[in-house]
């Protein structure tokens, strides 16, 4: 009897804790993301597109640096290593959080001059070649951002957040993969060798052939245009010694861009927009910023209660098939991503409104797919192109930027400022598909979501955002959703193969097993793929719970985040 009542305790023993495994990792897959058993800092971490430059921004922290000092020595420095993607003839958009309470928006992006062309829209092609060029040249907003980030959150002097970058300039940094991979693709080679940023003597060797990977590229005249920024400030730049050579050079090249121009540019500070993502709070920036296309591709999701079983076995296509559809909405709300300064708020705040959400999923079927004009599809080319980088930083008191800044397509505008070693961006071209009209002074709309999300409950922040252009919206969901809701630490997370929906609603995918066994079922709904040789894509971030710091830089491009 006493061995009987032995097993039956053993067996009901045995079920309790099968029960509570069970009931552990229910618990775990339904209400947040896994918790990496390791840690990968203790205290700060930057994520960056190059692992030179995470180093940069790490030592400024450990050199008592804010956040915000981090992120401006980071983007000086990715602007000497990756010039085809950022620099001082870009702009960019902070998002700075300080607390739950306190969350700003520095809004940096480039502006249209105020002699623009009036029939410039009409330009607007497919034609890759035909949106390079100085009539698509905006204001520079990247110092004056950078300028006024410092004034309000910077610890460390403005000049010494300048050194690491003049010294790589100078000195000369060794061409990365990706560098090498844009400067020698079939598009840019020759357009780069027939160009001053070849006969400068930046980009190209002296037989005027563009540098390969592990060459030593140098940029002089930038590391004196910086000089003379870290020096007198951002003012140098806009109405100072820098101005003069540097607008000659714009309007020899074509451009309209006045001093006048320069000398009127404004960043603007503003609070955030914010969404319910689950138990997290995401704080994001407002348009022109396209933040709040994550927002409501989420928000959507979010309807479907979507957790770690939805991509299992049998969901996992109709959870998909879902998650594309909800793309293409929007692809079709792009037009609402405009400067509110001109446009007003009213189709933005109901984009990002549970009612449209709950709208959309109405509109979704289960199992087919539909023509262009169901979506509302935004027509034309593509809104905006690669040439972004995105950097996250946490410092050691907590507070965090995330921030993405852009020349807009690789090399931008292909006009190069010889005299001060600048690429100008060709940012008006994401009007191009979203705006009848452009104003004077507005800021062009865009892809770019610095964001971040807080959980009071979980005690826990991630610090997310892409470069890539058009692709921005679907790498920082991707990573979100895998993270928050799929059960993916933040390194699956970030490399999770990618489905991207293109403005013609085909769908270009990172192939894996995963799709493999959906891809065919997802046809039969009426979904087109194309195929796609590289997705340009590159999200990083950072997430901290408690002490332990986790950061993230996309692996696709090889590269580290830094940390201590």
């Amino acid at each position: 009897m006493a061995n009987k009542i032995q097993v039956a305790i053993s067996c009901v023993s045995a079920l309790n804790l099968l029960i509570f495994i069970i009931s552990a990792l229910f618990q775990k897959f339904e209400k947040g993301p896994t918790i990496s058993s390791t840690c990968d800092f203790s205290h700060a971490a930057v994520a960056c597109d190059t692992e030179t430059c995470s180093l940069v921004g790490r030592d400024i922290l450990k050199d008592g640096g804010s956040a915000v000092d981090a992120a401006i020595a980071t983007l000086l420095c990715i602007g000497v290593v990756h010039p085809q993607s950022t620099g001082l003839g870009g702009g960019a958009i902070f998002t700075i959080y300080e607390n739950p309470g306190t969350v700003k928006v520095i809004n940096a992006r480039e502006s249209v001059p105020k002699m623009y062309r009036r029939d410039l829209l009409k330009e607007c092609t497919n034609d890759y070649s035909s949106l390079k060029g100085p009539q698509w040249i905006g204001v520079p907003g990247l110092i004056r951002g950078m300028e006024k980030a410092h004034s309000l959150y910077g610890r460390l002097p403005w000049e010494k957040l300048f050194e690491p970058a003049i010294k790589l300039a100078k000195e000369g940094v060794n061409v990365s993969e990706i560098l090498s991979w844009y400067l020698n693709s079939p598009n840019l080679k020759n357009a780069v060798e027939t160009s001053p940023l070849c006969h400068s003597g930046v980009l190209c060797d002296e037989n005027e052939t563009v540098l390969k990977t592990g060459d030593k590229m140098r940029a002089i005249a930038l590391a004196q245009t910086m000089q003379i920024i870290a020096e007198k400030g951002a003012s140098a730049f806009y109405n100072g010694s820098v101005t003069k050579t540097f607008i000659q050079d714009i309007q020899q090249n074509g451009g309209g861009i006045t001093a006048d121009d320069l000398e009127s540019y404004r960043v603007q500070v503003t609070g955030v927009m914010k969404a319910q993502v689950g138990e997290y709070t995401m704080y994001m920036p407002p348009p022109p910023a396209g933040a709040a296309l994550v927002s409501f591709v989420l928000n959507v999701m979010k309807g479907y209660n979507t957790n770690f079983q939805s991509v299992q076995g049998d969901q996992k296509l109709l959870t998909y098939h879902r998650y594309i559809e909800a793309l293409k909405f929007a692809n079709g709300q792009k037009k609402q991503i405009r400067d509110p300064e001109f446009n007003g708020w009213n189709d933005i705040l109901r984009l990002i409104s549970d009612e449209f959400a709950d709208f959309v999923r109405e509109m979704i079927s289960p199992s087919e797919t539909h023509p262009l004009p169901y979506y509302n599809i935004t027509p034309g080319p593509s809104s905006d192109r690669p040439g972004t980088t995105h950097v996250a930083v946490i410092a050691e008191d907590g507070s965090v930027v995330s921030v993405t800044s852009t020349i807009n397509d690789i090399f931008g505008s292909m006009v190069f400022s010889e005299s001060t070693g600048v690429i100008l961006n060709n940012q008006l071209t994401d009007f191009c598909g979203r705006a009848e009209s452009i104003n004077a002074g507005e800021k062009p709309p865009s892809s770019t979501s610095p964001v971040v999300l807080f959980s009071q409950s979980r005690n826990e922040i991630l610090v997310i955002g892409g470069a890539g252009g058009s692709t921005i919206t679907t790498s920082v969901v991707s990573a979100i959703m895998n993270y928050l809701w799929w059960g993916k630490n933040l390194t699956s997370a970030v490399g999770t193969p990618l489905v991207y929906v293109d403005s013609k609603n085909r769908l270009h995918v990172e192939e894996n097993d995963f799709f493999k066994s959906i891809k065919e079922n997802l046809k039969k709904f009426g979904h087109t793929f194309m195929d796609t040789l590289l997705f340009e894509n590159a999200v990083n971030a950072i997430s901290k719970k408690g002490n332990c710091i986790n950061a993230v830089s996309d692996p696709r491009g090889k590269e580290k985040p830094a940390g201590y």
